[in-house]
């Protein structure tokens, strides 16, 4: 087995498979783990829990709101990234859920950037996954954001925003293009200061990034934004400057019971308006 993976993926040294291996972290397709003396055959499932050398802590703490036998509502800080990905394996909110809950079937219904922070909803077992994935995949939630952004007083006090986004440079941004739209934001002014606003959004179109995109593109990036209007290469996280958006409310009938649910984060922004 060590020989195996070693040849799947030459960039992880033996040693690292071997400590691996003996702490459980290759298992196969049931969770049991293999040993050392383990025989590896073609077509063997081989699950393996990736890990990243120094890793680094990301402040911030997770709370669950709600918990049942199907889904888990979780409010997530800023800079926390949601699942598994490049430099981030332990510190993620589904690896850390995992630890708290112990629950390894646990699966994320939907999407949250890293930057942002706010609610998320996580199903507990695979066979609640797709009915909970297709509230958000059909539009059957309400979602509200807030954020902070400079003023914008020429859209008054409520704006429909709609655009065509598509795939931007680098890969990962989007950006305005002509052509029929393709995603909605509702943006409602909720408090006034002086330099910055509060604003709720609400997104009637889940595209990736798009209350980023849209609110740029009004003139009001939002506050500390290190990818539009502009892509700041230098961003690193600063605890003292997390992004301005927050997902505040998930309501949503129950594809399981019927029952109605609605969910609120409390959490605040550390920037004031004034």
């Amino acid at each position: 087995m060590i020989e195996a993976l070693g040849a799947l993926f030459p960039h992880v040294s033996e040693e690292a498979w071997q400590s691996r291996c003996e702490r459980g972290l290759i298992t196969d397709g049931d969770g049991i783990p293999f040993d050392a003396a383990s025989i590896y055959r073609a077509g063997l499932l081989v699950r393996y829990q990736r890990e990243v050398a120094d890793e680094i802590s990301i402040p911030g703490i997770e709370h669950i709101l709600f918990r049942n036998d199907r889904f888990v509502i979780v409010d997530k800080p800023h800079f926390l990234p949601v699942s598994p990905t490049g430099g981030w394996v332990r510190e993620t909110l589904l690896s850390r859920l995992i630890a708290t809950l112990g629950k390894t079937t646990l699966s994320p219904a939907h999407r949250l950037d890293r930057g942002t922070a706010g609610l998320m909803l996580f199903t507990t077992e695979p066979r609640f996954r797709d009915a909970y994935q297709a509230l958000f995949r059909e539009r059957r939630i309400e979602k509200e954001y807030e954020a902070l952004a400079a003023p914008l007083p020429q859209l008054g006090s409520a704006h429909l925003h709609r655009s065509r986004l598509v795939p931007g440079e680098p890969f990962f941004r989007m950006i305005e293009a002509t052509g029929p739209a393709n995603s909605e934001t509702r943006i409602e002014v909720i408090d006034r200061g002086k330099r910055l606003w509060r604003y709720r959004l609400t997104p009637l179109t889940g595209r990736k990034h798009q209350l980023r995109v849209h609110m740029a593109a009004l003139g009001a990036p939002l506050l500390n934004d290190p990818w539009y209007p502009e892509l700041s290469i230098s961003a690193t996280d600063d605890p003292e400057r997390p992004l301005g958006l927050i997902a505040r409310r998930l309501c949503f009938h129950d594809p399981v019971t019927g029952e109605r649910h609605s969910f609120t984060s409390d959490r605040p922004f550390i920037t004031p308006l004034s």
